[in-house]
């Protein structure tokens, strides 16, 4: 279960608007802001989406446990380069910025 702390921060860790976390998972603006301010009942579907639309846009959920100390809360999921930089052996002059 997810809160609507973590929902809230975690839309704005992305920066990412009510209305785009609507149109994203699916749901109406009025029923994202309904679960931002903890109204949950009735609505199982719409928080698992809107916990799903998150967490595809890189948000980890962190439930309370998880860490030495605190609640719940979320982070960003590492972002994976596929650029590595210059590797030691093709240093030269021509690549020297």
């Amino acid at each position: 279960m997810i809160t609507a702390t973590q929902i809230r921060g975690a839309r704005a860790m992305i920066g990412m608007s009510i209305e785009e976390l609507a149109a994203a998972s699916g749901l109406p603006v009025e029923t994202v802001t309904a679960l931002e301010k903890g109204e949950f009942e009735g609505e199982p579907h719409a928080l698992f989406d809107v916990r799903s639309t998150l967490e595809a846009h890189g948000i980890i959920f962190l439930s309370s446990g998880n860490q030495d100390e605190g609640g719940p809360g979320i982070r960003l999921r590492a972002r994976i380069s596929t650029d590595d930089g210059i590797r030691p052996e093709n240093l030269n002059a021509a690549n020297d910025d």
